[in-house]
């Protein structure tokens, strides 16, 4: 099969066809229109939403500034005695806002450690303690993440709305066959019963 013939294959319900319906044509059009919300609409919704998460990542790390903090009581070894950066347990801090004020809060520390031992915590500009912000390797991962999940999810809105659209015209055709069959099947004779 040369390359014409797999196009005109491909593309028979757009030409002109003694056996060709209406409802053929207009499925055509709402596959056509289907598939290229699709991939338009997929990528440019996944790609709008990796760069708008990636904007929130930045904005959120530029908002934070990291200060270094003081335990004010010790942090018992963790139940597991590991004593690893993993094992984290909330403990009381003292720390200095950006207007000089003296701040105090709980944030998790580092099992071990003694009172007096300085620790970095997060704050933001009024000095409330933050979580630490994503680096930017976790933000781009999660980035990336939110925007093929927003790119799945137009895919499968558009999908089902084209799937529903077809299955009701189906029902339109299957009900015009109905209707056309009643009109000649008594011509053909009688029916078994």
């Amino acid at each position: 099969m040369n390359d014409r013939e797999h196009t005109r294959k491909l593309f028979w319900r757009w030409h002109k066809n003694p056996l060709r319906r209406r409802d053929d044509l207009i499925e055509a059009w709402i596959v056509l229109v289907v598939w290229t919300a699709t991939v338009i609409g997929g990528l440019c919704g996944g790609l709008a939403t990796v760069h708008a998460a990636d904007a929130a990542f930045v904005q959120h790390r530029a908002e934070l500034r990291p200060v270094t903090a003081v335990l004010v009581h010790d942090v018992p070894v963790s139940p597991s005695k590991r004593g690893t950066e993993a094992d984290r347990l909330p403990a009381k801090v003292r720390w200095e806002a950006p207007d000089g004020s003296p701040r105090t809060g709980r944030t998790l520390v580092a099992t071990g450690r003694a009172a007096g031992t300085g620790v970095t915590v997060w704050q933001d500009g009024d000095g409330a303690l933050k979580t630490a912000p994503a680096s930017p390797t976790e933000a781009a991962g999660s980035a990336a993440f939110l925007g093929i999940l927003t790119g799945l999810a137009i895919v499968a809105v558009v999908q089902a709305v084209g799937a529903a659209v077809r299955s009701r015209l189906d029902r339109r055709r299957l009900d015009e066959w109905g209707r056309e069959w009643e009109t000649v099947g008594p011509r053909w004779g009688h029916r078994a019963a």
